[in-house]
C-alpha cells in the first residue's frame, strides 16, 4: 500500500490544486479514516474568496469537516473501533483520501446505511439546532433559509406537530419546503410584505419559533420582525463575513429569547450526529434527496462555486472518493 495520499490544497482565492502528499499517521486516541467523501460546506466560501486574513496554501486537505469513510487504521490505545468499521467522524482535512479524527469523535454506522453518504457533521448540527429550539407541538414556526439546514430543520419541525411557514429565495428551494412538510412557503423578496403575510397567517401574533438559516443580515433582522412576543429567535446562520446589528429596541420590547445555535464542544457535535444516524437508520429522516450535486476532488472548485452561485436544483454538494 502506497504511503501517499491525494489531497486538496488551496492555492490563492478561488484556485486550489491537487497534490500527492504523505498520508496521515494516528496518533494516540486516533484512527485514520480512507474517506469515502466529504459534503462542502458554506462555511468555506469566505476563506474560498481569499479574504485578507487568509493565508494561501492551506493545508492539504483543509477546510473539509464533514466526511464520512472507513476506519483504516488505530492509534495506540483505541477501543471499540475496528479496522473496517464504516463510520461518521469530525475530521477538519476531509478535502483528500485520508484524514485523522480523535477517537471520540468517530460515529459508527449501521450496516442499514451501507452506501449511503453521510456527511455527519451538517448532519448533526441540524439536529443539535431543533433541540435548541425548542419546537413542540402546536406551535408555529418560521424558518427563513431554506437550504440543507433549513430544509431538515422543516421536516423535523413537522413531525415534532409544528406548523412550518418556510421563507426562502428560489422558487426550488420553496418547493423542497413544501415536500419537506412546510404548511406554507413566502418567497424572500419584499421584507414588508413577508411580515404583513405572517401576521395574517397568525392572526398578528407572529411565531413562537423562528429560524434563521441564512447567515445574512437582512433574513436576520427579518426573523427578528417574525418572531412573537416572548418568542424565540434561533440564530441558525453562520455570520462569518463580519459584524452585525440588531434591532434590540424591537428585540426587547416583544422579550425575544435569542439562541446562538452553533456549537463548538466536539461532545455536542457528536451527540447530533448519533441522533443523526438514529434518525435516518429508522426511517424517521431521508436526506438522500439533498445531496443534489456531486464531484470527484479535481471538481473541488467547481463544488465551492456551486456553493456560492446556487444554480437552479443545487442544494447541497459532495466531494466523492469512491
Amino acid at each position: 500500500m502506497t504511503d501517499q495520499m491525494r489531497a486538496a490544497v488551496l492555492t490563492g482565492p478561488g484556485q486550489f490544486s491537487v497534490r500527492e502528499v504523505p498520508r496521515p499517521e494516528p496518533g494516540p486516541g486516533q484512527v485514520r479514516l480512507r474517506l469515502e467523501g466529504c459534503g462542502v460546506c458554506a462555511s468555506n466560501l469566505t476563506p474560498w474568496s481569499g479574504p485578507d486574513w487568509m493565508r494561501f496554501p492551506t493545508e492539504p486537505g483543509d477546510l473539509g469537516h464533514e466526511a464520512w469513510g472507513v476506519v483504516d487504521a488505530l492509534g495506540e490505545g483505541v477501543e471499540g473501533l475496528r479496522v473496517g468499521d464504516r463510520v461518521a467522524a469530525l475530521t477538519y482535512r476531509g478535502y483528500a483520501e485520508y484524514d485523522i479524527a480523535e477517537a471520540g469523535n468517530v460515529v459508527p454506522l449501521p450496516a442499514s446505511l451501507a452506501g449511503q453518504p453521510f456527511p455527519g457533521e451538517p448532519l448533526g448540527c441540524a439536529m443539535n439546532i431543533f433541540r435548541r429550539s425548542g419546537i413542540k407541538a402546536g406551535q408555529t414556526v418560521a424558518i427563513v433559509g431554506i437550504g440543507f439546514l433549513g430544509a431538515i430543520l422543516t421536516r423535523l419541525a413537522t413531525d415534532a406537530g409544528a406548523r412550518v411557514i418556510a421563507i426562502s429565495r428560489r422558487p426550488y428551494s420553496l418547493d423542497l419546503a413544501r415536500r419537506m412538510g412546510a404548511a406554507e412557503t413566502i418567497p424572500m423578496e419584499d421584507h414588508h410584505a413577508i411580515i404583513e403575510r405572517v401576521k395574517a397567517l397568525t392572526e398578528g401574533r407572529f411565531c413562537e419559533v423562528v429560524i434563521e438559516a441564512v447567515g445574512k443580515q437582512w433574513p436576520l433582522d427579518l426573523a427578528g420582525e417574525l418572531t412573537a412576543e416572548r418568542g424565540r429567535l434561533v440564530v441558525a446562520g453562520y455570520h462569518q463575513d463580519g459584524p452585525r446589528q440588531v434591532n434590540m429596541w424591537l428585540w426587547n420590547w416583544r422579550g425575544i429569547d435569542v439562541i446562538n445555535a452553533h456549537e463548538r464542544d466536539p461532545k455536542v457535535y457528536v451527540e447530533g450526529i448519533r441522533e443523526a444516524v438514529d434518525a435516518i437508520a429508522s426511517g424517521r429522516l431521508d436526506p438522500a434527496p439533498l445531496f443534489t450535486h456531486a464531484y470527484g476532488l479535481e471538481g473541488l472548485g467547481e463544488a465551492l462555486d456551486a456553493t456560492r452561485d446556487r444554480p437552479d436544483g443545487f442544494l447541497k454538494a459532495l466531494v466523492r472518493f469512491s
